[in-house]
């Protein structure tokens, strides 16, 4: 059976006919820079999150880049983030020409351990940039206490967590500013690039708001040197349509993941943690090995390596989010981290492993993938035995 990691166009085809509507109207219409559609796009988002503002710009990535721009940050400045996260959450640190600052993760949530946050906080340290990683909400409460008690800006990165919930809040309502990917595979995601800024303060609002435009307010006038950011409009229509719809297909999401949950019941593996308080909405679905495990060591592969083989000869997709720390990239090597120095990060860029998740994903699909899983295991034991 082929079951892709994530299938667009099997969520497409169950909207076309609005989908074709909603795009039909834009071209006949011929707005689609800065339209309606992204404007009222931004007020439903808002509304959504129960914030007063929503900025959409051009991708996840600008989303970062112009809040934290907009919350002070630049040169020579530190914001302490993850090392377990795409590129783009570290990128746009550097892109102001500040410095990130790697923390390790909670082995059990993947996301940054807030309880060693305090110990990389120094008299240059401006900002804190979690991530909610696979759809996990961070742990908000902590960042937030740490925050007020130096004076710092907390900037969500909630590409892969939209509609997640923290205590009984939606994330990206407890720092100084939540930022969205509309990327296609997300839970909200659109047909191209797309991003958007949340917020309750309005100089930070503004601020997004001007820069995504070049710098300007009004046209032809460019207070600063600004960007071209804008959420295009066709990509705004159709989130509105995908919009009404998403709180079903996270509940979807969800009911994979414990289906996903009670078929690996049992295996030598770690399927995702929900800890107290949230709700987790996976935009990935990420199990776990044991690389040092007795278990893995056969033909000089892990355990991580042997699973994601035995899928790809069943045309079973999966992914690994993410095979090399950040702090140990090439990109990032004039910060000085070397291996060893974020262990938890480290381990896991080498034991995770993530499966298809989608909300229109079957349950005969899961139990495949499963069993598929299972029949790999026990060919990892010593001596090669089935059980």
């Amino acid at each position: 059976m082929n079951i892709p990691l994530v299938d667009l166009r099997q969520q497409y085809l169950q909207i076309e006919d609005e989908i074709k509507a909603v795009i039909n109207d834009i071209l006949k219409d011929t707005r689609f820079i800065l339209g309606p559609n992204v404007e009222a796009l931004e007020w439903e988002i808002a509304d959504y999150h129960g914030v007063r503002f929503a900025v959409g710009v051009a991708s996840g990535t600008d989303a970062l880049h112009l809040a934290l721009r907009a919350c002070g940050i630049g040169r020579g400045d530190e914001v302490i983030t993850t090392p377990f996260t795409f590129a783009s959450t570290a990128e746009t640190i550097s892109y102001l020409d500040a410095i990130p600052v790697f923390v390790d993760i909670d082995p059990n949530t993947y996301n940054i351990d807030s309880q060693r946050i305090r110990e990389k906080i120094t008299e240059r340290t401006r900002a804190i940039l979690p991530v909610h990683l696979f759809g996990h909400p961070a742990e908000m409460d902590e960042i937030v206490k740490i925050a007020e008690e130096y004076g710092l800006r907390v900037i969500e990165d909630c590409a892969q967590a939209f509609g997640a919930v923290y205590k009984g809040r939606k994330i990206g309502t407890f720092g100084d500013a939540g930022c969205f990917s509309f990327f296609p595979s997300k839970n909200l995601g659109c047909y191209g690039d797309g991003g958007m800024v949340i917020t309750d303060d309005e100089e930070i609002y503004s601020e997004v708001k001007r820069l995504r435009n070049h710098g300007s307010t009004k046209k032809y006038h460019h207070s600063v040197i600004g960007f071209n950011s804008r959420l295009d409009e066709i990509q705004a229509g159709i989130l509105r349509v995908k919009l009404k719809r998403v709180d079903e297909y996270n509940r979807l999401r969800r009911k994979n993941a414990s289906i996903y949950s009670d078929y690996l019941e049992g295996l030598p593996i770690t399927v995702p943690a929900e800890m107290e308080g949230c709700y987790h909405v996976y935009n990935h679905y990420t199990i776990r090995t044991q690389s040092e495990s007795q278990e893995s060591k056969v033909k000089n592969k892990n355990l991580r390596d042997i699973l994601s083989e035995s899928l790809s000869r069943e045309s079973i997709a999966s992914a690994i989010y993410y095979p090399l720390s950040l702090h140990l990239q090439e990109a990032f090597r004039f910060l000085g981290y070397k291996n060893g120095d974020l262990l938890e990060s480290e381990r896991a860029s080498t034991e995770v492993i993530s499966l298809p998740m989608f909300p229109e994903l079957t349950e005969e699909q899961i139990e495949t993938v499963c069993n598929c899983i299972r029949e790999a295991l026990p060919l990892t034991t010593i001596g090669g035995k089935k059980n």
